[in-house]
C-alpha cells in the first residue's frame, strides 16, 4: 500500500491532492460530485475584509488551451464569510484553507486575525499575486520582495495556522520573491497564479473580457508553472504547491517530479467535477507501477543529465 501523506507546513494531509482557490467554492457546490473528504485539503475561494461585488460582465472567456478570467474577486466580506461559509466545514475532516487578498498590506494582517479565531479553518493561502485586480497603489504585491516579506509578517504575527504564500510567474526572478517570503516565515509556497493575458473579439473588435485583461490559466500555462516550480523548489527548504494547468494525473506527476509536495486543481474542475479523485488514482497507479512506497519520494526526482 503506497503511503500518500505530505507534510504542509504544520499540517500533514492525507495525499497531495487539493484544489485551487476559486475553482472550487467553498466545495459545497461540489459536494454532490466529489466526496470531499478524499482530497487532500481543499482551498476554498478567496475572501476580502470587505464584500466586493467582483467586475462587470463578461468575465470568463474561452481560449486556445485555456481560459480567461476577471472574475475581480467577487465575495461576501470576511465577516458574512465567517458566519455564512465556516461552519460548512466543520462537517468534513478534509483541511480547508482559506484564501484571503486585500488591497494594502494591513488588511492582510486583520484578515489573518479574524481567521485565527476560526477552529474550522485549518490554513491561509495568501494571494499577493492576483492579476486582474486594481491594487490601491497600483502595485501587484508579488512583483516586489519587500511588500511579499511584509505581507508575510503581519499574517503571521496574527495566526498559528498554516501561512501559504500564492505567487506570480510574472516576475523578473521568481526564486527572489519565494526567499522573501520564506525567510519571513513563510510555511509553505503556491504557484503560480494566473497569468495576465487579453483575448479580442474580431467581430465587434471588442475584447472578450469587459476588464479587457484577464488571468490565464489552463494547459496553456503548465510549462511556466513546472519551471517556476523547479526554480522555487531549488532555492527553499519550505514546501511547494504546485499549480498551473493540471487535467489529469500526468500532468500532477510533472509537477511532483520538478519539486511540487503536493499539487492544486484548478481549470480541470470546470471539465470534470471529480478530475481531483481521478487524478489522485492516477498517482496512486504511478506509484505501485514505479514501486515508489512514498509519494513524498516523487517530489523533485526530475533526472537532469
Amino acid at each position: 500500500m503506497v503511503d500518500l501523506r505530505v507534510k504542509i507546513g504544520k499540517l500533514t494531509l492525507q495525499n497531495p491532492v487539493m484544489t485551487a482557490s476559486g475553482t472550487f467554492g467553498t466545495g459545497e457546490e461540489l459536494e454532490d460530485f466529489v466526496d470531499l473528504n478524499k482530497l487532500g485539503a481543499i482551498v476554498v475561494k478567496g475572501v476580502t475584509l470587505l464584500p466586493r461585488a467582483g467586475n462587470p460582465t463578461p468575465r470568463i472567456a474561452e481560449t486556445a488551451s485555456g481560459m480567461l478570467n476577471a472574475i475581480g474577486l467577487q465575495n461576501p466580506g470576511i465577516d458574512r464569510f465567517i458566519f455564512e461559509k465556516t461552519p460548512y466545514f466543520e462537517k468534513f475532516k478534509v483541511p480547508f484553507i482559506v484564501n484571503i487578498s486585500g488591497y494594502e498590506a494591513s488588511e492582510y494582517g486583520e484578515l489573518a486575525k479574524r481567521l485565527e479565531e476560526v477552529p474550522a479553518v485549518s490554513g491561509l493561502e495568501v494571494n499577493v499575486s492576483c492579476p486582474n485586480v486594481k491594487y490601491s497603489n497600483g502595485l501587484v504585491f508579488a512583483k516586489d520582495p519587500k511588500a511579499v516579506g511584509l505581507i508575510t509578517r503581519l499574517v503571521k504575527k496574527n495566526t498559528k495556522k498554516t501561512v501559504i504564500i500564492k505567487l506570480s510567474p510574472e516576475v523578473s526572478d521568481i526564486k527572489i520573491i519565494a526567499k522573501a517570503a520564506e525567510d519571513n516565515g513563510a510555511d509553505a509556497l503556491s504557484l503560480i497564479n494566473t497569468i495576465s493575458g487579453m483575448a479580442i473579439d474580431i467581430d465587434s473588435r471588442k475584447p472578450k473580457i469587459k476588464n479587457i485583461l484577464g488571468g490565464l490559466s489552463g494547459p496553456a500555462i503548465k510549462p511556466i508553472g513546472i519551471r517556476c516550480v523547479w526554480q522555487v523548489y531549488n532555492s527553499v527548504k519550505i514546501p511547494v504547491i504546485g499549480m498551473g494547468g493540471i487535467m489529469n494525473a500526468s500532468d500532477a506527476i510533472e509537477y511532483l517530479l520538478a519539486g511540487a509536495a503536493a499539487v492544486a486543481v484548478g481549470t480541470g474542475n470546470f471539465i470534470n467535477p471529480a478530475v481531483t479523485l481521478d487524478i489522485l488514482e492516477g498517482i496512486k497507479k504511478y506509484m505501485k507501477i514505479n514501486k515508489v512506497n512514498k509519494v513524498k519520494d516523487l517530489t523533485g526526482k526530475i533526472v537532469i543529465e
